[in-house]
């Protein structure tokens, strides 16, 4: 409620006028370096996809609880898994979840239960995979879409046909 014209005002108590913003042109990609239509799909291009880096603090759940092997180490198998977990969180459009990272540790067999000639076919594609980049997205590249779009527990069910989740 305004104050009547008679009651003194100090200059800084005076009400100002709104200032107006125009209204927005319209904006292209046209800046070099400025993505123009969908991400390009070819064989070791990967998936991009938001705030990716998540996917390495949720990592961090998972140390100490994969099932290795003597020769496998944990710094392998989570950068081997990572990039599984990233194609399935895009492919879905979305930031990484628990649950990516959990599926791919189930697919490749670093859960609990997991069979032997699984592991023993991890074993040559995971060593080394978190110095290679390009093993990470063999790994990666091995996991069909049709097996990221299963949830963990059904991913674990299946486990006794693994060669079905994964492309070889």
């Amino acid at each position: 409620m305004p104050q009547p014209e008679y009651v003194p005002v100090r200059a800084a108590d005076e009400v100002r006028p709104v200032e107006r913003l125009p209204v927005p042109r319209g904006w292209r990609a046209d800046r070099p370096g400025e993505q123009r239509g969908s991400h390009p799909h070819a064989k070791g291009m990967g998936v991009p996809g938001p705030d990716q880096g998540y996917a390495l603090h949720l990592a961090r759940r998972f140390e100490g609880l994969l099932a290795l092997s003597e020769s496998e180490s944990e710094e392998d198998a989570v950068a081997g898994c990572l990039g599984v977990a990233l194609k399935r969180a895009s492919l879905f459009g979305r930031a990484p979840v628990i649950h990516d990272l959990e599926l791919a540790f189930v697919v490749w067999g670093f859960a609990q239960g997991s069979p032997d000639d699984l592991v023993d076919f991890r074993r040559g594609l995971f060593q080394g995979a978190a110095h290679h980049y390009w093993d990470q997205r063999l790994i990666a590249d091995r996991v069909p879409e049709s097996t990221l779009r299963l949830t963990p527990e059904q991913a674990h069910d299946r486990l006794s046909t693994w060669r079905d989740l994964i492309s070889a």
